[in-house]
């Protein structure tokens, strides 16, 4: 069975996620120590919350390194703040430095009338590669549950894994390698989130 630790930092909505993690097959361990970190097959980074706290807890917790080092090192799946501090920077709380693994930028949604900020509830999103392993069963333009106020812009357009529409058109998933992470919520997203986590237990790397 596909050992997973699920990183525990104060920022992120760990409960569901591990219920939804097991429900899909894997066992769940809910840390941030580095030695069970370590010895998973396979690691969740979620988040949420404003990023100057997320990278704070990260880095009083001691896994801001150890994550550097796991996406290059095992599967790994970042959710919603998980993926936007894989960036440089955040327009958020005046501006704040994340983790700089991707050359990219996290920016706060434009004042369009009628755009209510947050982005909150289902949203369809369009699949950029739907070969990937991690669509497999997984219809395009499946809808998915966002709660954000800050989107993801990567340098490279080739990172971008997936596309939703909200006042404009922004990244919502992206790709490398080993590393898959998504601004919507999965544990959240029912039918298509649950089945894009068994996917990710399921990933042969």
């Amino acid at each position: 069975m596909t050992r997973i630790a699920l990183l525990d930092y104060g920022m992120g909505n760990l409960h569901s996620a591990a219920k939804a993690l097991e429900y899909v097959g894997a066992t769940v361990d809910v840390t941030n120590d580095p030695k069970l970190i370590a010895q998973a097959d396979k690691i969740v980074f979620p988040g949420v919350g404003a990023m100057r706290d997320c990278m704070q807890g990260m880095h009083e917790a001691g896994i801001d390194d150890v994550v550097k080092n796991a996406v290059f090192n095992k599967p790994v799946l970042a959710i919603c703040v998980g993926m936007q501090a894989l960036m440089q920077y955040s327009e958020e709380n005046g501006g704040a430095d994340a983790l700089g693994i991707f050359a990219g930028a996290v920016k706060r949604f434009p004042e369009i009338e009628g755009l209510k900020v947050p982005h909150m509830g289902w949203n369809k999103v369009k699949q950029a590669e739907p070969s990937h392993p991690m669509w497999k069963n997984i219809a395009q333009d499946s809808r998915f549950y966002f709660v954000h106020s800050f989107y993801v812009e990567p340098q490279n357009p080739e990172l971008v894994a997936a596309t939703c529409h909200y006042g404009l058109d922004f990244c919502t998933a992206i790709q490398k390698d080993n590393l898959f992470a998504t601004q919507f919520h999965p544990e959240k997203s029912h039918t298509a989130g649950l089945q894009l986590l068994k996917n990710f237990v399921d990933w042969k790397i």
